[in-house]
Parts: C-alpha cells; sequence; structure tokens
C-alpha cells in the first residue's frame, strides 16, 4: 500500500484534509490537475475579495465629503487592479505548497482515474510533466470541487470574449463599460457590485421572484433597494430565452411577466450555478452513486463504494469553501476513528457586495414551513452609534427563535461588515445558545455588533435603543 489516504483535489477541502490527515499520522498524498489551492484559492474566494475591495476603496472615493474630506480627481488602473488580485491568489496558493511540504504530503500533479481495487480504488495519475502514475491507498478522497454550469440551449456557455464564467470575469484585459449579469446568486451579485463601481451599466437576470433567493426574503429586498441606489438594474422573475453575440457584444431575449425583451451590453456574465467535477474519473464504472452532477454520501462522507469518500462542492450543497474544509476534516477524523461529536454545525453563508449580506441557519419562512412557531426580531444600523460614526448606517440584523425552546436557529444580516460579524451567531448556535444566553452576552460599545444583540432583544419585546 502506498498511502493511507490520497485526496483528489487541493482545494480548500483537499488540501485542509491532508492536513489534518498527516496531523493525525496518516501517510498521505494529494493529487491537483492545475493549482494549489483549487478555484477558491485561485478563482474564487479570495482574488474576487481583492477585486471587490478595490471597487469598494475607489467608489468611496465619492462620498470623501461626507468625512470632511476632499481630493481632486479619481481615476484606476484596471490592469493594475487585476494583477493585485492575481498577485493575492499567487500568494495564498504559494502558501498552500509551504504547507503540504510542512506536513510532508506528497504532491503530484495530473489528472487522476480510479479503477476497481480493495480496500479502496486504485488511482492513475495521468502526470502533468508527463507518463503515468499508479497510486494505492487504504482510503481515497475525492474533493475534486466544482465548475460553472452552463446551459447550452439557450447559449449560455462561455466563449472567453464576450461571454463570461467567473474565470474570464477576474482577468479581461479592459474594464466592460455595460454588462449583463445572469443569476443573482453570491458569485453574480459580487462581479455585479464590482464591475458597478467601476462605473459599469450593469443589469442582473434573476429567474426567481427575488436576488439572492436562498436569503432571507426580508434581507433580498432589502438588498435589491441598496443595490439599486448604486445604479445596479434587475430583472427579476425572469427567462432567458437566448444569449447571443451582436455586432455591440452581446444580446439576451428575456421573458417577464408575461413581456418579451431583449438586453444588449458588452459583455454577459454566466453565474446560474455549479456541477460537480465527476467526470473523466472513472466513476460510473465504479457503480458510484450521483445525483444531479454531485457524488451521494454520508454525513462522514461515505460513498457505496468502499474506501471511497466524498467533501466538498462536488458532494453537493451549500457550495461553499468552509464547508468544505469542516467536511474535510470531520470526514479524516472518522476515518482515522476518532470519536464523533455529534454537532451538526451550523454553515454559515456570505455575499462580499456593497452592502455585504450574511445568514446562518433558517429563514424566518423556512422555519414557519417546518412547522416552528418563531419569534424574530430586527434592529437597524442607521441608530447604531459605530454606524453613524462610521457613515455605514444601511442595513440591519434580523434574528429568528424558537418561540418554543428560546433557540436561536437563523440570523440574517446586510450592511457593512456583516461578514466578520456572522460568526457570533455561528458560535451561538454550535453552542446551542437561547434568548437567554445572548440577553445576558456583553457586546462591545461602540460596535456594529450591538445590533445582533439588538435584534436579539427585540424578538422579545425587549429592544433598548429604538
Amino acid at each position: 500500500m502506498d498511502f493511507d489516504v490520497i485526496v483528489i483535489g487541493a482545494g480548500p477541502g483537499g488540501y485542509v484534509t491532508a492536513i489534518r490527515a498527516s496531523q493525525l499520522g496518516l501517510k498521505t498524498a494529494i493529487i491537483e490537475r492545475e493549482n494549489l489551492g483549487g478555484v477558491c484559492l485561485n478563482w474564487g474566494c479570495i482574488p474576487t475579495k481583492a477585486l471587490l475591495k478595490s471597487g469598494e476603496l475607489y467608489e468611496q472615493l465619492d462620498h470623501l465629503s461626507d468625512y470632511g474630506l476632499a481630493i481632486t480627481g479619481r481615476s484606476y488602473d484596471f490592469t493594475k487592479v487585476i494583477e493585485r488580485s492575481r498577485g493575492v491568489a499567487k500568494q495564498l496558493s504559494s502558501g498552500v505548497a509551504f504547507l503540504m511540504k510542512k506536513h510532508k504530503i506528497e504532491v503530484i500533479e495530473g489528472s487522476a482515474k480510479l479503477e476497481k481495487a480493495a480496500p479502496a480504488p486504485k488511482v492513475v495519475v495521468a502526470l502533468k510533466a508527463g507518463g503515468s502514475r499508479t497510486l494505492t491507498a487504504k482510503h481515497v478522497i475525492l474533493a475534486t470541487g466544482a465548475r460553472a454550469r452552463t446551459i447550452p440551449a439557450v447559449g449560455l456557455v462561455p466563449d472567453g470574449e464576450r461571454i463570461w464564467t467567473y474565470r474570464e470575469a477576474m482577468v479581461p484585459k479592459t474594464a466592460p463599460k455595460s454588462m449583463i449579469v445572469i443569476g443573482s446568486g453570491a458569485i453574480g451579485i459580487e462581479f455585479a457590485s464590482f464591475y458597478r463601481a467601476l462605473g459599469a451599466e450593469v443589469t442582473v437576470i434573476e429567474a426567481l421572484d427575488r436576488i439572492l433567493p436562498v436569503e432571507d426574503e426580508e434581507v433580498s429586498k432589502a438588498a435589491q433597494k441598496a443595490f439599486e441606489k448604486r445604479g445596479l438594474k434587475f430583472r427579476v422573475a425572469a427567462k432567458v430565452s437566448k444569449l447571443s453575440k451582436s455586432k455591440t457584444g452581446v444580446s439576451v431575449a428575456l421573458e417577464a411577466k408575461g413581456k418579451a425583451e431583449t438586453l444588449e451590453a458588452e459583455v454577459a456574465i454566466v453565474a446560474v450555478g455549479i456541477d460537480g467535477n465527476v467526470e473523466d474519473m472513472g466513476l460510473e464504472a465504479l457503480g458510484l452513486k450521483i445525483d444531479r452532477g454531485h457524488v451521494v454520501i454520508d454525513r462522514h462522507g461515505v460513498t457505496n463504494v468502499p474506501g471511497l469518500y466524498a467533501i466538498g462542492d462536488v458532494a453537493g450543497p451549500p457550495w461553499l469553501a468552509h464547508k468544505a474544509s469542516h467536511e474535510g476534516v470531520h470526514c479524516i477524523e472518522h476515518i482515522a476513528g476518532l470519536k464523533d461529536s455529534g454537532l451538526t454545525a451550523p454553515i454559515p453563508g456570505c455575499t462580499y457586495a456593497n452592502p455585504q449580506v450574511a445568514s446562518v441557519g433558517l429563514t424566518e419562512a423556512a422555519a414557519k414551513a417546518a412547522g416552528i412557531e418563531v419569534k424574530a426580531g430586527r434592529f437597524p444600523f442607521r441608530v447604531n452609534g459605530k454606524a453613524i460614526a462610521a457613515g455605514e448606517t444601511e442595513g440591519f440584523v434580523k434574528t429568528v427563535f424558537d418561540a418554543k425552546t428560546g433557540a436561536l436557529i437563523g440570523a440574517h444580516m446586510i450592511g457593512a461588515e456583516v461578514t466578520e460579524m456572522i460568526q457570533g451567531f455561528a458560535i451561538a448556535m454550535t453552542l446551542e445558545a437561547t434568548e437567554e444566553d445572548l440577553f445576558e452576552t456583553v457586546f462591545a460599545h461602540p460596535t456594529l455588533s450591538e445590533a445582533m444583540h439588538e435584534a436579539s432583544l427585540d424578538a422579545y419585546g425587549r429592544v433598548l435603543h429604538i
């Protein structure tokens, strides 16, 4: 047996899994066909945040007078904006390489295929440098991630020039003056926010009846209103019938509320979801159960094929880097025989637009649909001292409690830096906090997080500052 564990894919799920395996004394190899760090570090989570920071700072220059400040003129160097983003990605990818070396994990560059064997499938790697290598292990973990979904029937297929996915949207040579974004999930909204900050005319198309459809309805409505104030345009409950190239760029034919409409722009971004990377690895021959493009697993990452596990995006939603890392650690600790804590930790979700959106747990509507009697509280940042001082008064915090038990079952935020605050509620839910626990927690003053305390108090009619 060559290894105790082979991890296929070196994204935030795979490389974290490999590190934990090494910490547990397991001889580990990791296979990556492209870049260490995967999509997240190289083409997703990290470089997009670098772009968004540039856009945020540029946009704030228009509001310096609000703070008693002034400058003469403003401009941006788009090439340098992109270069900074790529530099951030390169730095972190190099950091993953260091971690692999530190933990004595063998990194194998190439594409993997699996073949039937015991106690786990054997792995045949077509090496990037040429040739192949066959590996065996007691356990094989799929952490191959996912890619942008395409819909060829209506032309939602990237061409690298006028029709983009998130990859093309991060490295264009010039900034487009107009753009259509198809899909209003986190990816679509973040790119819409960034390019709007640089001055582009942006229209977002959403098939469902509201943007950010996984978020609480109140947050979705507030987000659309805030984005529209920044100049973003939206078409909701709109079905795209055809995306094609036009003389000036792209043309999108759509139908909304029974009316046909055609939109034109320089470029279009396709952000209609993702599909798991399950092809070309011999998974069908193994008889692996795959449902709607994602590997079927149990709560430990175990598949129906002996010795084979799956974690992260390839194993289904939510498609989040932190979920992949958490699943990977849980999976490898299960393999190593460590006692399961039995906790099912809530997974926060974040959209890093301007304003930011963050949530964890059930929405109010989902809780009610599950038959839970709820108490919901809200507190706006417009009456929070730190928010007023910082000039960041947009948005609010919403809490959802189980009325019978007092358990916090959901929290939803929109506003400045809420992606940094949501972990407070995630910790509370993991520790099974009740309303009394949150009432008795001392929140520092002045902070934006005081709105979390007040929203908890509001759910029970005890809010102090409204």
